[in-house]
């Protein structure tokens, strides 16, 4: 269901721009639109409905996934699900293929259509801005700007250091990215409003001392002394695992120290492997990040923006496909975190990184990402947008709704049968010409934030 906060009075959806006065605390609401596909993207709603909550505003949050129509969203999340665990190659062709596409085909947009209505009455009355932490949902809210339908500014927080061309909706009023290097990419991609306003992460995750270093080891089981790499692998806990964290122990640069998320089976095999340190779903990351030396990651999400506010140094590492491998690159580009592409650097990397100068470049590097910029957090920058009110847009014709609304729907249960018996096909015969078919027709909206795994995590 969708999450909700506190209400006040406010102003319609389809009224004039809040008045100045809106600034004053307890005067404004905004509603967040994510998704629960991985933890990233809630992760990150939750730390700004935080922040925005301290700041006086009243927030809602909602679900992208509870707001299609007939179930869809948990259907469609599934099946996403079932196609990176069993063919990741062919995630990576439709990544890939709907990037040169510059988005998704008519399949997913007939899919977002179908939940423009549900958004719309989902938000409350009196919101005055909404916020998009999931590009899917960014689509939704951007069409409906568009349409004129939607009248308070829409803003996107960009999750990641890569920017997919899916994130980036004409009709949103301003992008908000946390580094210059995923700013560029949404410019290129077609945003005309991009600002950077930093990263948002739980305030638990910071630098910590010597002694608060032995409490979280010590809570965790951990030795006192070794230098210990936390390898992690997304809520899921998929990817090469088992062979990253065999790597890790045999090439002595530290101990590894797994987090499995919600696969405990993963956890279980990898203490049979004879990794000791293996936990499935972990509560407190900030004590974990604040027990290890290095952090060592496979998509690139909000677990590196979490370890770069603990000054822990990050390596990419047999990346996942799609986002993983963009987010790698992009962090490089970045210098925020090393991309390790070869087998054979694994330990020297690492070493550098634990103790090293690149290790202590990427510590700053990274916090510097939290340095208070001028013009504000991106919260504040909500806040500055939200004060402002919407920009005029130019409406396009909008369908009559009681025409198409049965249509959409059932495009969309179409859309879902369909993409869940081309994927198994694909998959049972393995024809990556059928797959790269199906890539001009799917819309990977439902990916980022997912890890696909190798055989040897499900063997």
């Amino acid at each position: 269901m969708p999450h909700r906060a506190s209400t006040v009075p406010g102003h319609t959806l389809t009224g004039a721009p809040p008045p100045q006065s809106a600034a004053t605390p307890g005067a404004g609401r905004v509603a967040i639109v994510s998704a629960s596909v991985g933890a990233g993207h809630d992760g990150a709603a939750a730390e700004l409905a935080r922040r925005l909550t301290a700041q006086g505003y009243a927030v809602d949050r909602l679900d992208l996934l509870d707001l299609l129509p007939a179930r869809l969203g948990r259907t469609v999340q599934e099946g996403y699900h079932r196609l990176l665990v069993r063919a990741p190659w062919a995630y990576q062709r439709i990544y890939s293929s709907t990037a040169r596409a510059g988005g998704g085909g008519p399949v997913a947009r007939a899919l977002l259509r179908s939940a423009q209505d549900r958004v719309l009455r989902a938000l409350p009355p009196g919101t005055d801005a909404v916020v998009s932490t999931y590009p899917g949902a960014s689509r939704v809210l951007g069409d409906l700007r568009l349409d004129g339908r939607l009248t308070v500014p829409v803003l996107t927080y960009l999750t990641d250091f890569s920017v997919h061309p899916l994130w980036v909706a004409p009709g949103v009023d301003v992008h908000l990215a946390a580094h210059a290097v995923p700013a560029a990419q949404a410019r290129a991609a077609g945003a005309r409003d991009v600002r950077v306003r930093g990263p948002v992460t739980d305030p638990r995750f910071r630098p910590c001392d010597v002694r608060e270093r032995g409490r979280a080891r010590e809570r965790f089981g951990l030795p006192s002394h070794a230098p210990l790499a936390l390898l992690v692998a997304g809520s899921w806990g998929v990817g090469p695992v088992r062979t990253v964290a065999r790597e890790l122990r045999d090439c002595g640069a530290a101990v590894p120290v797994v987090v499995c998320g919600r696969n405990e089976a993963l956890a279980e095999r990898l203490r049979a492997d004879g990794i000791d340190h293996a936990f499935g779903w972990v509560d407190d990351m900030p004590s974990l990040m604040h027990a290890c030396d290095v952090l060592v990651q496979n998509a690139g999400g909000l677990t590196s923006l979490e370890a770069f506010a603990c000054g822990l140094p990050v390596a990419s590492y047999r990346c996942i496909p799609g986002h993983g491998l963009t987010n790698a690159a992009a962090l490089d580009e970045a210098g925020a975190a090393a991309w390790i592409r070869d087998p054979a650097d694994l330990k020297a990397v690492l070493c550098d990184l634990i103790d090293g100068p690149l290790g202590r470049r990427q510590r700053a590097t990274g916090l510097a990402l939290f340095a208070q910029s001028p013009d504000g957090c991106p919260t504040t920058e909500i806040a500055r947008v939200h004060r402002s009110g919407a920009p005029d847009r130019v409406s396009l014709p909008v369908a009559p709704r009681h025409r198409t609304q049965r249509r959409l729907a059932t495009t969309a249960v179409l859309a879902s049968l369909v993409c869940a018996l081309a994927t198994g096909a694909a998959t049972a015969y393995d024809d990556p010409h059928l797959v790269h078919a199906i890539g001009h027709r799917l819309d990977p909206d439902g990916f980022p934030e997912h890890t696909s795994p190798s055989t040897d995590d499900h063997s």
